[in-house]
């Protein structure tokens, strides 16, 4: 069974990095990039202060636990575990893919932390934003999907990567934003 899904893992992997064209590099490269989102994570940060007001220092702790947990949950329970080589790590598949960046990064690629923290990221900011902003879950997850799907193109992860990934992230998510409601909803005294 795992031979049979790892083919169709591989197969689509192929099929979506063979997509590629040289003027759309720097934007796949732009998408992935950390500082890149630093913009949109202030749109999204003025949004949660207008909503919450003071209650959003709390929130941003909330937010940082969000994103601690899903950085360390799929590097270390995750990667490390499972340590499954990235593709451009594949022998096999060297020639085959396409590597924009011309490195692969880590030895590791399951889960894709960038995918499992934009999803984590949509995730929790759409539970916080989806009454007062009921349209935000159509930038928010578009934005994941983006991000994620680069790694793909860049030649660092599977198709299985990214769908795991962006799995724990929503998963963290919505733990994260239970513990929040519990403890400092609408109501409550944090």
């Amino acid at each position: 069974m795992l031979d049979w899904l790892n083919q169709i893992d591989t197969s689509l992997f192929l099929f979506l990095n063979s997509l590629h064209a040289d003027w759309f590099d720097p934007v796949m490269i732009f998408f992935s990039g950390k500082l890149t989102w630093i913009p949109f994570y202030l749109v999204l940060l003025y949004l949660i202060i207008r909503q919450y007001k003071w209650q959003s220092l709390i929130l941003l702790l909330f937010i940082a636990v969000l994103i601690s947990l899903s950085d360390q949950l799929s590097v270390r329970a995750f990667k490390f575990v499972f340590e499954r080589p990235r593709p451009c790590h594949e022998p096999d598949l060297q020639p085959l893919i396409y590597l924009p960046l011309g490195r692969c990064g880590g030895a590791f690629g399951f889960v894709s932390s960038h995918a499992a923290n934009s999803f984590a990221m949509a995730g929790f900011v759409w539970f916080l934003l989806r009454r007062a902003y009921p349209n935000i879950g159509w930038f928010l997850f578009p934005w994941a999907t983006v991000v994620s799907y680069s790694r793909i193109y860049l030649g660092v992860h599977y198709p299985g990567d990214i769908l795991a990934g962006a799995l724990l992230g929503l998963a963290i998510s919505w733990l994260v934003w239970q513990i929040y409601r519990r403890s400092c909803g609408v109501g409550r005294a944090c």
